[in-house]
């Protein structure tokens, strides 16, 4: 066993060790060294007796319990101990540490409750945030409450900060720190050869690439192989696949975060001589984990990472390419010992497509859980702390509106501040949607349920596959053994009790009652509370979202369910659900009667052609029950009415040709007004009168409760009334609806076109020189000159000119045509006429 001496002479890391506690003796530091570099455990050991610490602890965050229980064991065992002693850890559920420990290794939950305990981190000298660069929201918001901390209570007793990345933007962290210095560590690391495979299609099976690749590795490759997988299920199907080829010489093994500690030894040390190891693991062996040994890594070029979907309002986990970052860590874990080979599941032009990095978890989260502990902080506004990346804008909103809904914060004449059960809700180290469901459980007498669904909703859902109730599941938690997930569920559910405490009553009379589950679920997430739309396994969300079951699903009878967990991709209109419990719906007359909004509503019925009143009562989008009102409600009908005009459009009113003449007439004097500078005439375009409907169509629209009642109204009246005194004598002074021609007759004006036009036989205008003009001169009409028949022979805005140049052409080609009709040579010496030559004679 290697000593830590003997470790500090052989890692990379122990030649920047001295310029660290230099510069730490100063102030903070940034360290960037490569994974394998030995920054985890050297840099603590190495720093713990320093001067500048006088005996105060170094806090050592990492980003899983897995990584800070491994750290600990590594460093315990460097000085010889138990873990335990000098060098301890904290994570959820667990801890070892006593009175003599200098060094702490804890989780990022961890060091927030910390902080809101202990703004100060009274006895603490150095916080060291390890695999800074995965950039957790919790390792940001630790961050930003650390430095707020420091600055308030710390000026006389600095307290040190050392980020440490093996891939991180050391410069942009050390000005956040104000310019610290930063510590850059040279790796040990050998040659790796990258062999690329195919392009990688949407279709592709990446758990039957990667058993290919395995065998093909072990067939062809020495020494022992890391096999990077997106997530557990890939695991265990690889796992299976593999297991025919275990063997006295071969292992395969499985690293997950809730391997104890001897199963965590039996992966991350060197095998025995002889022995081959097959270690199949998520992101968590990228840097968070050294394992001895390896020499060939394999690379299914996956991630699943949490993504909010702020439309739907819940975090789904997505499977997406890595990062070219995360690939070449990945790639690296090859080379630690010896010249070692890397085998990727893409092609080499896809690994130029990767992003540079992997975004940070704070632009892409739901952030609730930052907004509830910021507030529990005193803080209303992120604005007021330091950031890498401040929270968006909109997803912020979203979390104070959730916060909101679960009645942990009110507006208060200083701003928003949690209430007395926000408060309750922050102390509790759990998501506030199960904060709540723990809550509101324990003082329903349901503490129990509460606290054993709450585990289940924390942690890997152990019977993922089986059932979607949740109430099964519950108790399967109950009757199934006591190792394993279920025995770390046991313990979870166990803390939330002693963390409940005084608020733990006596239980409900009917706390086994399956639908239990479903109040603590609607409690929790109120917006997935779901109605069966039909027969079918259909369901509608409170929220609006489509859902649904399995037609085979027990549940699927449920008239009402309480939805935990759908499954789908960002843009689908419709999830499937894959966690959940029947609800009661009489308990939206009592327990969850806060979720009811009770609305006097006026629709249309089936046939759309009638208003009817209605008392609604809705969870969301949701409706209960709709009874029908004897009396609307006071301008209820008026409203409804405006809004369906507003939304099928003016089409829903009667338009006859007089009114639509009206509205021509107008724009056109409201035109000349308005480049002439004047005002006073309305707008009567369909824009402006949908936006002024309320002005001049809802007084009209007392009594009105059916669409053809609505379309019997007299619109030409409506508009006449938005025009004052005395626009409408100038109204038919300026824009006559007809005027008189030389023959007598009076002909209408078309005033949907611009100019207007006079349509009128040819033989009527006979001696008028000028084109007719209206608005006290300013426009001339367009004539449209017609034949006999009323087609029209010539179109123009210049009557004289049509006298002299175009009649000639008109009179040769028409008079033979038209002999009955008169076409004299002088039509402006001619007698205007709308008869024939032998009507005239008479």
């Amino acid at each position: 066993m290697k000593s830590y001496a003997v470790e500090a002479t052989t890692l990379p890391i122990g030649a920047v060790l001295d310029e660290l506690a230099v510069l730490l003796a100063e102030g903070d530091a940034v360290l960037e060294a490569p994974p394998g570099a030995g920054k985890t455990t050297l840099v603590p050991l190495a720093l713990r007796d320093a001067p500048w610490l006088a005996g105060r602890t170094i806090l050592v965050l990492e980003p899983r319990r897995l990584a800070a229980r491994a750290a600990a064991g590594r460093m315990a065992e460097l000085l010889g101990e138990p873990v335990g002693r000098t060098v301890g850890y904290r994570v959820r559920l667990e801890s070892r540490v006593c009175a003599q420990t200098r060094i702490e290794v804890i989780t990022e939950g961890v060091l927030t409750r910390r902080l809101q305990d202990d703004p100060a981190l009274e006895g603490v000298g150095l916080v060291i945030l390890d695999e800074f660069h995965e950039r957790s929201l919790e390792s940001d918001l630790g961050l930003a409450l650390t430095l707020h901390g420091r600055a308030l209570f710390r000026e006389d007793d600095p307290l040190r900060l050392l980020p440490m990345s093996a891939t991180l933007d050391g410069d942009a962290v050390a000005a956040l720190l104000g310019g610290v210095p930063v510590v850059r560590c040279a790796g040990r690391r050998f040659p790796v050869a990258t062999h690329y495979g195919d392009a990688r299609r949407a279709d592709d099976d990446p758990c039957a690439r990667t058993v290919a690749t395995v065998r093909r590795v072990l067939a062809e490759e020495p020494g022992s192989v890391l096999v990077f997988l997106p997530g557990r299920r890939e695991i265990r199907r690889v796992a299976e696949a593999l297991e025919p080829l275990a063997a006295p010489d071969l292992e395969i093994l499985p690293l997950h975060g809730d391997l104890d500690l001897a199963a965590q030894h039996r992966i991350i040390d060197p095998p025995a001589e002889g022995m081959r190891k097959v270690v199949l693991a998520t992101s968590i062996a990228e840097s968070s984990l050294t394992i001895d040994g390896i020499r060939v890594v394999v690379d299914a070029g996956l991630s699943r990472l949490p993504t909010f979907d702020p439309v739907t309002g819940m975090t789904r986990l997505t499977t997406r390419p890595l990062s070219r970052a995360a690939s070449e860590q990945r790639a690296g874990r090859a080379g630690r010992l010896e010249p070692g080979s890397c085998y990727r599941l893409w092609s080499e032009s896809q690994q130029a497509q990767l992003l540079p990095a992997t975004p940070p978890e704070i632009l892409q989260a739901d952030l609730a859980p930052l907004a509830l502990q910021l507030l529990r902080w005193g803080v209303a506004d992120p604005a007021e702390l330091s950031w890498l990346d401040a929270p968006p804008s909109a997803a912020w909103a979203q979390a104070l509106d959730l916060l909101r809904d679960l009645g942990a914060v009110a507006e208060h004449a200083n701003g928003l501040r949690l209430t007395p059960h926000g408060e309750a809700m922050a102390a509790l180290p759990a998501h506030p949607r199960l904060a709540h469901l723990l809550l509101r459980g324990a003082d329903a007498g349901l503490a129990r349920p509460a606290c054993d669904l709450a585990a289940l909703l924390s942690e890997r859902d152990p019977y993922r596959g089986r059932e979607v109730d949740v109430a099964h599941r519950l108790s399967l938690l109950d009757k199934t053994g006591r190792r394993g997930d279920t025995a770390r569920l046991r313990r979870l559910a166990k803390r939330f009790r002693d963390l409940l405490g005084a608020r733990v009553a006596d239980e409900a009379p009917n706390a086994d009652d399956p639908c239990r589950a479903g109040f603590l679920l609607a409690c929790a997430y109120p917006e997935r509370i779901a109605r069966r739309r039909g027969p079918g396994p259909g369901y509608r969300l409170a929220n609006g979202r489509g859902a649904t079951l399995a037609e085979d699903d027990p549940l699927v009878r449920s008239e009402f369910l309480a939805v935990a967990n759908l499954g789908g991709h960002a843009g689908q209109a419709s999830d499937r659900i894959h966690l959940a419990a029947e609800l009661d719906p009489a308990l939206f007359d009592t327990e969850l009667d806060d979720l009811v909004t009770e609305t006097e509503r006026v629709g249309w019925d089936d046939a759309g052609e009638r208003l009817i009143a209605r008392q609604e009562r809705r969870v969301g989008t949701l409706l209960l029950d709709s009874l029908p009102l004897d009396a609307a409600p006071l301008n209820a009908f008026r409203d409804a009415l405006l809004e369906r005009v507003r939304r099928d459009g003016l089409g829903r009113l009667e338009w006859p040709e007089t009114v639509q003449q009206l509205r021509g007439r107008v724009r056109l004097l409201r035109g000349l007004d308005r480049a002439s500078g004047a005002t006073g005439w309305p707008d009567l375009d369909d824009v402006a009168l949908l936006d002024t409907l309320e002005s001049w169509l809802g007084p009209a629209l007392d009594g009105v409760t059916t669409l053809a009642a609505l379309r019997g109204l007299d619109t030409r009246a409506l508009l006449l009334n938005l025009l004052p005194w005395p626009l409408p004598r100038e109204l038919d002074a300026l824009a006559p609806e007809r005027i008189e021609v030389p023959s007598g007759s009076r002909i209408r004006v078309d005033y949907s076109a611009d100019p207007p036009v006079l349509a009128v036989k040819l033989q009527e205008m006979f001696g008028c020189r000028d084109s007719p003009r209206i608005a006290n001169g300013r426009v001339a009409l367009t004539l449209h000159l017609l034949s006999p028949a009323g087609r029209p022979l010539q179109v123009t805005r210049d009557l004289a000119s049509f006298w002299t140049n175009g009649y000639p052409e008109v009179r040769k080609e028409m008079r033979g045509r038209y002999p009955k009709h008169p076409w004299p040579e002088d039509p402006l010496q001619a007698t205007p006429t709308a008869r024939t030559k032998r009507a005239g004679r008479r």
